[in-house]
């Protein structure tokens, strides 16, 4: 009962300080606050067993019916976050966003909900469609230096391609361990996935790390076409410290600082995906290595998503950094908040995140749809008008 019972009081009620309390915190009620269907199935039939035994007396059972409680109220919040990426794909892209979507793109728009998948398999394992090649070689820093690639056994032609960037902090982490069901889903669907290792501290240190992203975007654009992907239309995306790294790379295309020795290879992105990310500097090393340093008009089409209830990186930095992008970009800024969510909400195939990568991939058809040409000028007409009217 204890082993259930904390966590759901601490998904229900997390602790924010001090930092070492809410990081343990966060580590027991992770897995709790996005999937609490598995827990119930773990406390219903122990609770049935003690009370067969005759070890349950009344306060055992109201007890029981207390954690079951604040499990289906854990899980009625998790299915709440549906309504609140609605309305940030609506206020990030307009009302009339969904009839610029390509009608070839559309059926991206009208994903239906696996309910019963979801329930029974959380820890959802590759779809026998998808193929994993492991551990190709995209640079010379051993095993740091490796990435996966997803694809549908089909392979096929001009696939849309999506970088994934693992997070920890920087001191660990590995590919292939951190939004899988994004990773599956879209390979499923046709596109070219690759998720890749970059070096950590103390090994390496900033900009380290986004010159190996640099080296997997070059990567891709030489090699991609070989797995069926079209690498013109190429995003990214990273989760926690992977997030920092993406809006790095996503705002920097073709910096030389960060390209030594490939300097002229194209790192440009078309989007940048963002989950539970980290918006500050780095370290020790001052403002210039934060995103916010590299803001500018031209920055591609962004989406945000955080958890309100995220004590590692506080949500107060996620909406602080999308509004500063918004003044400054005349492209998209798509940013949501996810109700009661905490950080690493993506390691699970949960209700929560399946409605995020429904949402991810409404965000990519629009991108990618030929009819928001008029849009973009629409935008970048309204930052003109902003820079005069400053």
């Amino acid at each position: 009962m204890v082993l259930v019972g904390v966590p759901t009081l601490l998904a229900l009620r997390p602790v924010r300080r001090p930092a070492e309390l809410a990081e343990l915190g966060f580590l027991l009620n992770l897995g709790i606050n996005e999937i609490p269907h598995a827990a119930l199935v773990l406390l219903v039939p122990a609770t049935v067993m003690t009370a067969v035994d005759g070890d349950l007396d009344a306060f055992g059972w109201a007890a029981a019916a207390l954690v079951a409680t604040g499990l289906t109220v854990v899980a009625v919040r998790g299915h709440r976050s549906t309504q609140s990426l609605q309305r940030a794909l609506d206020d990030g892209l307009g009302d009339g966003w969904r009839t610029a979507v390509a009608p070839d793109l559309a059926t991206a728009l009208r994903r239906r909900r696996p309910y019963m998948r979801i329930l029974a398999m959380p820890f959802r394992l590759r779809p026998r469609t998808v193929v994993r090649v492991r551990n190709v070689s995209y640079g010379e820093a051993g095993r740091r230096n490796l990435l996966d690639v997803y694809h549908h056994r089909s392979r096929p032609a001009d696939a849309p391609v999506l970088i994934h960037l693992h997070g920890g902090k920087y001191r660990q982490g590995r590919k292939s361990t951190q939004s899988m069901p994004l990773v599956h889903r879209l390979a499923r669907q046709g596109w070219v996935v690759v998720s890749a290792n970059y070096r950590l501290r103390p090994a390496a240190s900033h900009p380290d790390h986004l010159i190996d992203v640099k080296k997997v975007i070059a990567w891709v654009r030489r090699h991609g076409a070989e797995y069926g992907a079209d690498p013109s239309t190429l995003f990214i995306s990273g989760s926690s410290a992977g997030g920092h790294l993406a809006l790095l790379a996503g705002l920097t295309p073709g910096d030389a600082a960060f390209q030594p020795g490939f300097e002229d290879a194209d790192t440009s992105v078309t989007a940048v995906i963002v989950f539970n990310g980290y918006y500050g500097h780095y370290f020790d090393r001052g403002d210039h290595s934060a995103p916010a340093s590299y803001l500018r008009p031209d920055a591609p089409p962004v989406l945000l998503v955080h958890g309100d209830r995220d004590t590692l990186v506080p949500v107060e930095s996620a909406r602080g950094f999308a509004e500063r992008l918004r003044e400054v970009s005349a492209g998209a800024v798509v940013y949501a908040e996810l109700p009661w969510a905490q950080h690493a909400f993506d390691l699970f195939h949960s209700l929560r995140f399946e409605a995020v990568v429904d949402t991810v991939e409404a965000f990519a058809a629009w991108v990618r749809s030929p009819g928001r040409a008029s849009e973009r000028l629409d935008r970048q007409c309204h930052s003109d008008f902003r820079t005069i009217d400053g």
